[in-house]
């Protein structure tokens, strides 16, 4: 039996009086990934928003590792063991590939009380914050670029640059918005192997338009449209579904 470690109940996000997220439930265990699927202003990443707290619910719970989350700060849920990608490459591209993963890593320090000597330290210098880097590097295939400009490497490898950021943060729930976006197949190829590696250690939420990657990585797929769920289930299930076929698939992922 996988373990739960995220749940969202019956989450509703207004503004004014659009509905971009209604009553929405979705459960995210261990070693399973869960697509969320759907076109365009669906409400996928609005949802996403929500449980890493980019967004407050207007309604709804949202359970992290046994600590309900709904409402609080993305730093205080970061800490409580998520992690998350963006649509758009969210990396500082003049520092080098290591800067980017150290400065993730150092985000998630856990301070002691204030000593002013702490802050006459050299950053470069902290050891726990070092050796979450190297690991977070290593996981992500990127351990030959630590020294590379982050702003001369490929558009595949800066995706993987993010992920290893959000990994440098030891998450055990990774939210990954659209990771291979704008990826051509081999750099799809690699971020496919990538995910599934990560799989067995981290539950994850994937939002995706790559049907192909999406069908090949997810365990569980959940269907959006108009910020509502039409379907959820095995992606055998939902591939079968003629509401979403419709509304969505089309025929020839049926």
């Amino acid at each position: 039996m996988s373990e739960l470690l995220l749940s969202a109940q019956h989450l509703t996000k207004r503004f004014g009086g659009l509905a971009a997220v209604n009553d929405v439930s979705v459960d995210l265990f261990r070693d399973r990934i869960h697509a969320v699927i759907g076109p365009n202003g669906a409400g996928k990443s609005t949802l996403t928003n929500l449980l890493s707290g980019d967004l407050p619910p207007t309604s709804g719970r949202i359970t992290l590792n046994g600590v309900e989350t709904a409402g609080q700060s993305p730093e205080r849920i970061s800490r409580l063991g998520l992690g998350r990608s963006y649509q758009k490459t969210n990396i500082f591209l003049p520092f080098t590939v290591w800067d980017n993963v150290r400065l993730a890593a150092q985000s998630s320090e856990r301070h002691s009380p204030w000593n002013p000597l702490r802050w006459l330290g050299r950053a470069d210098q902290l050891r726990a914050v070092n050796q979450r880097c190297e690991r977070a590097l290593e996981l992500a295939g990127l351990t030959h670029r630590g020294p590379t400009v982050a702003g001369t490497i490929s558009h595949g490898e800066q995706r993987q640059l993010e992920i290893a950021m959000t990994l440098a943060t030891e998450p055990t729930v990774l939210l990954l918005d659209e990771p291979l976006a704008g990826m051509g197949q081999a750099e799809a190829e690699s971020m496919v192997a990538l995910l599934l590696k990560l799989k067995k250690n981290h539950a994850m939420m994937l939002v995706e338009h790559d049907m192909d990657a999406v069908f090949a990585l997810a365990d569980q797929l959940t269907v959006m449209v108009n910020g509502q769920v039409i379907a959820s289930g095995t992606p055998a299930q939902v591939r079968a579904d003629p509401v979403v076929q419709a509304a969505y698939l089309g025929e020839e992922h049926a």
